[in-house]
């Protein structure tokens, strides 16, 4: 018990020094966007530099939930604070979804009245230095990414990511708006950076989509469909061995924590002694697998089916 409540505590460690480290990192990468974006009179930079001041906000809050995760709750949250984990992603997720939609409509509206055409030179130099630093990032916290199970650690890598194609985009856009001018196509060029400010809202729409759906279902208690089929299964040959009646299943995700509860229906007549029902919760907590203090599991044997 001593060696696991150690491995957490260090897990939890390195998780809140990876999250200060990314925190610090988008600090500056949005104080670059926002600077730079009204220097070159950009708006895609401005998207970038206050989709990066989101990132701020919500890398700080993760470091706290990431803090609360780690302890072991109080009287008032006596499960622990797992619960945590999918609202700051749905909160993240949500504000990203405005900002996203925000920037797609500035970008349609500037297309429909003529374009701008930016400061471009300025333009690289941000985009190339933000496309190092961004992937830089990714790198570097995807490989510590494998080595903790955090979801937090990997929400912040899939923003590097994100954060990287963005300025990838806009370094290509913006290098190939130079390179039209003085030629036949000089006319569009004050059409690239709302263009591209367009293309890249339409790409990244859809992942704080997807990820506010799995975070709601998580905080409305919607059970993970592989999750229940492999319990699902595990109890059917169980109950089928064994011989019992019945059983039931219930089972919730909050973060990185398994909430399961099993009711298994014995018959009436059937004495079992206790050394024997501890091993029977034994064998159907193997089957399940992923043992350890993220797994929370109830067996429960009853003869009285109201209880199932």
């Amino acid at each position: 018990m001593a060696s696991i409540e150690r491995v957490m505590r260090l897990r939890s460690e390195l998780e809140a020094r990876l999250l200060w480290i990314s925190l610090g990192a988008t600090v500056v990468i949005s104080g670059l966007g926002i600077l730079f974006g009204l220097l070159a009179r950009s708006t895609a930079i401005l998207f970038d530099g206050f989709f990066s001041l989101v990132d701020v906000a919500v890398t700080w809050l993760t470091l706290v939930v990431a803090r609360l995760v780690a302890s072991e709750g109080d009287r008032r949250f006596q499960y622990g604070f797992w619960h945590l984990e999918p609202m700051v992603i749905a909160l993240k997720a949500s504000v990203l979804i405005f900002l996203v939609a925000y920037a797609l409509l500035s970008a349609v509206n500037s297309i429909l009245k003529g374009g701008y055409e930016p400061e471009f030179g300025m333009a690289l130099i941000y985009a190339g230095t933000v496309a190092l630093i961004s992937y830089g990032m990714w790198w570097w916290m995807g490989r510590h990414a494998e080595r903790i199970d955090s979801g937090l650690v990997r929400l912040d890598v899939k923003a590097w990511l994100m954060s990287a194609l963005i300025t990838t985009a806009l370094l290509l856009a913006f290098g190939a708006a130079l390179a039209m001018k003085g030629t036949d196509a000089a006319d569009f060029i004050r059409y690239v950076d709302p263009v591209v400010l367009a293309i890249v809202a339409l790409f990244l729409l859809p992942l704080p989509l997807r990820e506010a759906r799995e975070a709601f279902g998580e905080i409305l208690l919607i059970s993970p469909p592989d999750m229940d089929a492999h319990i699902r299964s595990v109890m059917t040959d169980f109950v089928a061995r064994h011989g019992f009646s019945d059983y039931r299943s219930y089972l919730s995700k909050a973060g990185r924590a398994r909430f399961i509860e099993i009711s298994v229906l014995v018959p009436s007549d059937l004495c079992l002694p206790v050394s024997e029902i501890d091993a029977l919760r034994s064998e159907i907590g193997d089957a399940i697998g992923g043992a350890g203090p993220n797994r929370w599991l109830t067996i429960v044997f009853t003869a009285d089916s109201v209880h199932l």
